[in-house]
């Protein structure tokens, strides 16, 4: 408990998913909190649809930041913060967003980088485990948002690598799991994009100990409470935890679920997107448990404020040291700043890979994938040739989808109806196939009476076949594989891959 005359202050965070506020006392190592709200608004939702705030998101914002200031000032806030993250980031008009906050409300939001936003996240997350006796050496931080994800290494409490990507619950819920539930292609491919995408990350070191914060992971572990009776003192997730969130969350609807285990219907709709992120990054991390936590970027500020003073934010954008303050603080926070400038020895570390790169990146390798497989479907030697580049031409698609806020549109176009026009020419010959399987194995059980006519239908199948495949080949006969990788490449332009969103 902090002493009464600790400063209040308040601290909010306008996310893609939600807008969330933290009321508490202050010190430069903890937090009393005296109110902490949430509340789904789903800004990034109309981000991703039309790439800008909606009227009708921007009222609901603008209403919510007027009774969070009522309820900062019924504490006695000294002060209040207001930021906001990647939906705000990502949207055309969110200049005019800012100003219309700030006419309603008399609040000032600022929109933090990515960057920021890791560092504010980590602070918060982990200020109770590091005040712990022994607390881990190595640490990392996940915070899962609706429009981004921050990650965040550190070792003795200091960072050594952090990184935001634009990969929250509602941009892959929005862009990839529509259904009620989603069905089992959706899934699929959702599937195959994060794969595809963390396996490319560059992570140096794995944190043997990775808290989990953001709506999502608190969400799943309220789920995990409810539905599967984990101890309600318990704050840890498991692979297999995970892995039954996303069986249940797969095969119900979301208002079934949201009466059943009481959460909020629109929280539902985007869970099984946040379980597909976590159980990812799980995979590539190589780590069996989570641990959760219901602190984030909110305390990151309010503890950055009284460690840093008025300079806070330009202190965690980077934008000026500590010293230049004259702030001799040794604090984790400070010592993020100085471990993401230089390496050892003072060497320059690698920038991290943005979005639009890993864009790039992403497309030349499931392209090389696709093109290898055009030879082996030609040689009729392996009957499996077809489904495999169909496969292969459904993942190509898949990063298209996920890529395209950074393609250049009427490329974006040119190559899209080319790959489509590829996994429909495969679809139809896979699809031809099946039947004849299916067909030649009915056959080989059927009575002496029914194989004339099922032999007659397997002979007509086998011509239908044929024709398929004859437009299979000349399709892939008339596949220039140099303009295609030309079109591809010239996709994302270069521009937008240096420049990106990190």
């Amino acid at each position: 408990m902090q002493n009464s005359w600790s400063p209040v202050r308040a601290a909010i965070d306008i996310g893609s998913n939600t807008i969330h506020i933290v009321v508490a006392r202050a010190a430069a190592q903890t937090l009393d909190i005296l109110a902490d709200e949430v509340d789904l608004v789903r800004i990034g939702e109309s981000v991703t649809a039309s790439g800008q705030i909606s009227q009708e998101k921007c009222d609901a914002v603008v209403s919510l930041l007027a009774q969070y200031k009522a309820l900062a000032e019924q504490h006695q806030a000294q002060e209040i913060f207001v930021v906001a993250t990647e939906a705000i980031r990502q949207a055309s008009n969110s200049e005019q967003f800012i100003e219309r906050a700030r006419q309603k409300t008399g609040l000032q939001v600022d929109i933090i980088s990515g960057i920021a936003e890791a560092t504010l996240t980590f602070a918060g997350a982990t200020y109770e485990t590091l005040a712990q006796p022994h607390a881990p050496d190595l640490i990392g931080v996940m915070d899962l948002g609706g429009g981004s994800m921050e990650l965040v290494a550190a070792r003795h409490a200091q960072i050594t690598w952090k990184t935001s990507v634009p990969i929250g619950s509602g941009w892959l819920h929005d862009r990839f799991l529509t259904g009620d539930p989603p069905d089992h292609d959706e899934i699929s491919v959702a599937e195959t994009f994060l794969q595809t995408y963390f396996q490319g990350m560059r992570i140096k070191r794995k944190p043997p100990m990775l808290i989990a914060t953001g709506g999502s992971a608190n969400s799943l572990l309220h789920l995990t409470h409810r539905a599967f009776k984990l101890e309600m003192h318990q704050t840890q997730l498991t692979q297999h935890d995970m892995l039954r969130c996303q069986g249940l969350l797969g095969s119900l609807p979301a208002e079934e679920i949201a009466q059943r285990f009481e959460q909020p219907v629109e929280r539902v709709r985007i869970l099984l997107a946040g379980a597909l992120i976590i159980q990812g990054l799980m995979s590539r991390l190589d780590l069996n448990e989570i641990h959760v936590s219901p602190h984030g970027i909110r305390e990151g500020i309010l503890l950055a404020r009284e460690r840093y003073g008025e300079s806070w934010l330009e202190i965690v954008s980077g934008t000026v040291t500590p010293q230049d303050n004259n702030i001799q603080d040794s604090a984790p926070i400070l010592a993020a700043i100085e471990a993401t400038a230089t390496g050892p020895n003072g060497a320059q570390l690698a920038l991290v890979e943005t979005f639009a790169q890993a864009g790039q990146r992403m497309l030349r390798h499931r392209l090389q994938k696709f093109l290898e497989l055009a030879d082996e479907v030609l040689k009729h030697e392996d009957v499996e040739a077809v489904h495999k580049m169909r496969v292969a031409s459904r993942r190509l698609r898949a990063v298209l989808d996920a890529f395209e806020s950074c393609c250049e549109p009427e490329t974006f176009q040119r190559v899209y109806h080319r790959v489509t026009a590829a996994a429909d020419a495969l679809g139809a010959a896979r699809d031809a196939d099946v039947m004849l399987q299916n067909m030649q194995s009915s056959l080989e059980h059927a009575t002496e009476d029914m194989r004339a006519g099922m032999q007659w239908l397997l002979d007509r199948l086998q011509g239908f076949r044929q024709e398929k495949q004859r437009v299979l080949e000349h399709f892939l006969m008339d596949l220039d594989h140099n303009s295609l990788k030309k079109q591809v490449e010239a996709c994302i332009p270069e521009k937008e891959a240096q420049h990106g969103k990190s």
